[in-house]
């Protein structure tokens, strides 16, 4: 995984808090950085695209392995 600025663990969160606490971090964030968030939900793959094309946030990095599925969001704005 490439390098980020934050990091967020949402192991054993289920749909919408993963979603909910990135949002936030990403609040924390200045323009240009980056958020590591950590989740073990299936549905975070689809719900993570959803929210960066939703919030115009940059999905820079997904991947998965041994069942937690991790993500690299950009803020744009």
């Amino acid at each position: 995984m490439s390098t980020f600025d934050s990091e967020l663990d949402a192991r054993g969160l289920n749909c919408p808090l993963p979603i909910l606490r990135a949002k936030k971090a990403l609040n924390e964030l200045q323009t240009g950085q980056v958020l590591r968030v950590v989740a073990t939900d299936p549905g975070s793959i689809k719900d993570f695209q959803a929210f960066a094309k939703q919030t115009g946030n940059d999905l820079v990095e997904s991947g998965e392995e041994n069942g937690e599925f991790t993500f690299l969001i950009k803020k744009m704005k």
